[in-house]
């Protein structure tokens, strides 16, 4: 499976084997070489002589229209394939789209999108969705950082890209010649080398020189990086024996990930004959090994792997980063910078072939890759994004074929006081029941813009945990609930926007059966027994403290009516103990409002006096203390319990 336009001028495989057919057409070779023009004039031959092209050489012919950038020729096919319910695969269906929306309104994608079950992942329609969205969005346009980006000098009419800090230096992959290399045909350029040159104050680069450091070769050495903890410059190159080019089985020749030590020892990290591995990346902080390959059973062309090193030695089979990064298109170049992962990929709703993307790292997961928009990203292919702090802000370089370049591929260079891309905001979390801290799963998480319209809502995990990103707002108010729990519900201007992405954001919601229980047959807040004085209704300390339980208690469930009821012990008077417990109900009942509760929240508040003694100590018997306490009790009373949640 090949990779679009940039991706055949990066790795070029040189396959020789063909994929079986109904019938031989020198189409076959051609596609199979890369020479895209050469397929498409032999397979119109064949056809204008009536001989019938089988569905793969349909698929190879639309492949080359698409390579071509005859896109409306390619979705013809595409389209038809699809009718036939053919070979079309995740990343030609990706094709598809892409086809569709550079040949009609991006509307005709979307309703074919919409329209059609291509059975994507949740994932890939959730990034969609979401990417859409900020592409459109105008507020998010605005705040978009504005800088200029430079083509570098030292770019050649040949293919440059693929740039990786070295020292004080920029490594890079160009076709130039150089050395007297042989040349690679489809290309009609060298076989890629790596070269090096300064950086100067402006970021322009100087003094290019082919890099001496790693290994003569012939053939392919490309996409360095440069790791000073290992001291060594990581690199893809073809696959070779005894300095001549190795196929597999099939005539295939692949690229190997191999490693440079700068002590002068050369080893290959990975090979595989008939696989070809992209883009390495070192991840020094936890030494694992990045990189872009198309295995089998991937999510749809080229997606982005890590591999566990011990010193860049490999110890684990390929990890796949997943669906929230790897879609049914091609992902390359992995880079990592600020906690943050920049990929490329040429998904359908970019903003042109291949564009550069950011996800944030979320524990063993990432946040939804954002597009980083213009001037980054073009209507053309754009990747291969590095970043580095410099002087009081950013040094950052990324390869494009767009117009106005000075060869296939350029290098280009931009300085920024901040990372570029347009602003989103991202905030993630957990949300947890208030007191015992446990996680509270499937609670709804909203957010809404500042004119109170609903943004974007998400459901937690069984961990409690939540994430939410949107493009930026003015302002927006964060609001997490779950039946039976209250409402979590905080505003934040932009300042406090910015704020709060910097770390994660916990939200604490009280289950509502956690603050009742059951007594006496009916629903009451839960409160400690508390009481009164002997023949009095003021309030203690003792008392108001209990109190302030029913005040959260309404501010968390504001839907509550109350009753107010008190009781007495049967010592005294019957109408004494009427009238003292109604005192009570009543000082109850107006401390609560004092402190917030709204008066329509308490429906009654009574006084029942010993109408209702909870044991045999009625009058004339005699009973300890102990037990005519129990019928000294004050209960806060939820009358409408059985419909709250309804």
């Amino acid at each position: 499976m090949i990779l679009k336009k940039h991706i055949t001028l990066v790795f070029l495989l040189l396959v020789v084997g063909v994929m079986g057919q109904s019938r031989k057409s020198k189409g076959d070779d051609y596609f199979f070489s890369y020479a895209y023009q050469d397929a498409v004039n032999a397979y119109e031959k064949d056809l204008s002589k009536g001989f019938a092209l089988g569905p793969s050489q349909y698929l190879n012919l639309a492949e080359s229209y698409f390579k071509l950038n005859a896109y409306d020729k390619a979705t013809e096919i595409y389209l038809q394939l699809y009718a036939k319910d053919s070979i079309l695969e995740n990343d030609h269906l990706n094709k598809l789209l892409l086809g569709l929306s550079k040949t009609a309104d991006r509307g005709k994608m979307q309703a074919f999108l919409e329209k059609e079950d291509l059975s994507f992942q949740e994932e890939l329609l959730k990034n969609a969705a979401f990417n859409t969205q900020l592409l459109t969005d105008n507020s998010a346009l605005e705040n978009a950082l504005e800088f200029k980006v430079f083509n570098l000098n030292s770019n050649s009419p040949n293919s440059d890209f693929a740039p990786s800090f070295y020292k004080s230096k920029l490594l890079f992959s160009s076709g130039r010649a150089s050395d007297k290399r042989k040349n690679y045909e489809p290309m009609g350029e060298a076989y890629l080398n790596i070269f090096s040159g300064e950086v100067n104050q402006e970021g322009q680069v100087d003094m290019v020189t082919p890099l001496r450091e790693i290994q003569n070769s012939e053939y392919h050495k490309a996409t360095p990086y440069y790791t000073e903890e290992l001291n060594s410059i990581l690199f893809v190159l073809s696959n070779t024996f005894e300095g001549e080019l190795e196929f597999d089985e099939n005539g295939k020749n692949a690229l190997a990930i191999g490693i440079q030590k700068l002590d002068g020892t050369f080893n290959f990290l990975w090979r595989d004959l008939s696989t070809s591995f992209y883009y390495p990346f070192y991840d020094s902080s936890n030494g694992r090994l990045y990189f872009a390959a198309n295995f089998d059973k991937g999510y749809g062309g080229t997606d982005i792997y890590y591999v566990n090193t011990n010193r860049g030695q490999i110890m684990s089979a390929p990890i796949n980063l997943g669906p929230t990064i790897n879609s049914p298109g091609n992902e390359i170049a992995p880079y990592i910078f600020d906690n943050a992962l920049y990929f490329s990929s040429d998904i359908f709703y970019g903003l042109g072939g291949m564009d550069v993307y950011k996800a944030n790292f979320k524990n063993e997961d990432f946040t939804i890759p954002v597009n980083l928009g213009s001037p980054i990203n073009s209507e053309e292919d754009d990747f291969a994004f590095i970043l580095k702090d410099y002087k009081e802000g950013l040094l950052g370089y990324f390869s494009s074929n767009r117009p106005g370049g000075k060869g296939k591929d350029d290098i280009y260079g931009f300085i920024v006081d901040q990372k570029p891309g347009l602003k989103t905001f991202a905030v993630n979390g957990r949300v947890v029941t208030l007191g015992n801290l446990e996680a509270v799963e499937q609670a709804q998480v909203r957010i809404y813009g500042a004119d109170g319209s609903l943004l974007l809502e998400t459901i937690t995990n069984e961990r409690g945990d939540f994430n939410l990103e949107i493009p930026w707002e003015p302002g927006v108010r964060i609001e997490a609930t779950k039946n039976k729990y209250s409402v979590f519900s905080v505003y934040y201007n932009e300042e406090q926007m910015d704020a709060a992405q910097t770390s994660l954001m916990n939200i604490g919601i009280a289950s509502y059966d956690n603050m009742v229980e059951e007594k006496e047959g009916q629903t009451v807040v839960k409160l400690k027994k508390f009481f009164f004085g002997k023949g009095r209704s003021s309030l203690s300390s003792e008392i108001t403290t209990e109190l302030d339980k029913v005040v959260d208690f309404v501010e968390r469930f504001p839907g509550v009516q109350l009753r107010v009821e008190t009781h007495t012990d049967s010592r005294g008077g019957s109408s004494t103990n009427f009238r003292l417990t109604q005192q009570r109900s009543d000082a109850i009942k107006k401390y609560l409002i004092e402190k917030g509760v709204p008066a329509s929240s308490i429906l009654y508040s009574v006084g029942y006096g010993e109408e209702k003694i909870l044991n045999n100590c009625t009058n004339g018997v005699y009973c300890l203390e102990l037990l005519h306490k129990q019928n000294q009790r004050s209960l806060i009373v939820v009358l409408n319990d059985n419909i709250l949640f309804e």
